[in-house]
This record gives structure tokens, sequence and C-alpha cells, in this order.
């Protein structure tokens, strides 16, 4: 597996959230989201100017403004 930052991954890509690194404000609702260690997300799509990006999460879909992508790391597989 190799890890990257949410805003890193390509549409229809999957993986599991590794690690949030926002703190504060910003990282309490992140982890509120259910963007928590050991969830599973896909890319579902991007914004034309590709930012938010649109995720699915536990069947349900979010938004997430590309600062905000950037603070989620994620375990992709190798090769994807």
């Amino acid at each position: 597996m190799t890890v990257v930052s949410m805003r890193a991954m390509l549409v229809g890509q999957k993986g599991a959230i590794a690690r949030v690194k926002g703190g504060g404000e910003l990282g309490v609702r992140i982890r509120e989201m259910g963007l928590v260690p050991g969830a599973d997300i896909e890319v579902v799509g991007r914004a034309p100017l590709k930012d938010p990006v649109h995720i699915k999460l536990y069947g349900n879909h979010l938004t997430l403004r590309n600062n905000e992508a950037d603070q989620i790391m994620v375990d992709v597989p190798e090769g994807e």
C-alpha cells in the first residue's frame, strides 16, 4: 500500500484512511463527518476546477475542499 493525500487520489480510486493530520477545529470537523482512520473511501468525482472533491464514505456522499482533503492521508493499493 501507498499513502497519499486524499487530494492526490484519482476519480474511481479507493482506499482506507490512514490518518488525519488536521488539528484544531478543522480536524474535529473532519473526524465528526466520519473521516477517521480505517474508514474506506472512494473518490467519485471532482468539480471542473478540481475543487471540491466528491467522495463516497459508508454509503454516503461528501464533498471536501482541497484544503480539507490535504489533511487526510489514505492507504491506496499499489498500482491504482
